[in-house]
């Protein structure tokens, strides 16, 4: 697993450098810093052109520059390598959570749940408290979801801690909460 991820990183990498060495052919041939009716220029237009050409047309459909292509290719390959190496680490790691978990029976099989039931109800918390910074309506077919995994435990702690002024400390508490039950619950 540990050799895959690292192909995975050197395949992602070579890409990047791939891409930074396209948009600086581009930026010279463009530039006139190699002239392009030369045979360097003809030949970086060879290996250039048809990467960045669907590119180019794609922001001119947006409205946007198609000299900034380079830049964009640069910018999609950096966060595109950052997301698939993320991915491939996220699913690694869950594979050896799943068979740690196997391995120890039902109870681990249990244990496995409620992490991610927690981890879930986490998630709902972040994106309820993200979404009343912008004013989002708890009734907003994109935030509903949020507060139905959250109101069970967030509403009672608001009974017993008021918010203060604008500031709403219930969904915190019960942030914090969630995580020192969990880390006590897999201590076990």
């Amino acid at each position: 697993m540990i050799a895959t991820l690292q192909f995975l990183r050197g395949v992602v990498f070579a890409l990047f450098a791939f891409s930074a060495l396209v948009a600086l052919g581009a930026w010279a041939v463009r530039t006139r810093r190699v002239q392009p009716s030369s045979s360097a220029g003809r030949a970086i237009r060879h290996v250039v052109d048809p990467v960045l050409f669907p590119l180019e047309r794609w922001l001119l459909q947006r409205g946007g520059n198609p000299q900034n292509a380079g830049w964009w290719l640069i910018g999609i390959a950096l966060v595109g390598g950052i997301v698939v190496i993320s991915v491939a680490e996220w699913l690694i790691r869950q594979s050896f959570r799943f068979a740690g978990a196997g391995a120890r029976g039902p109870f681990g099989v249990f244990q496995l749940v409620v992490y991610y039931a927690a981890w879930l109800v986490s998630i709902a918390l972040v994106v309820r408290v993200i979404g009343s910074w912008f004013g989002v309506d708890r009734f907003n077919r994109w935030i509903r979801w949020a507060y139905t995994l959250t109101d069970w435990f967030v509403e009672p702690l608001r009974r017993i801690i008021p918010p203060l002024g604008i500031i709403d400390l219930a969904p915190l508490v019960a942030w914090f909460a969630i995580q020192i039950l969990l880390g006590l619950f897999m201590g076990l």
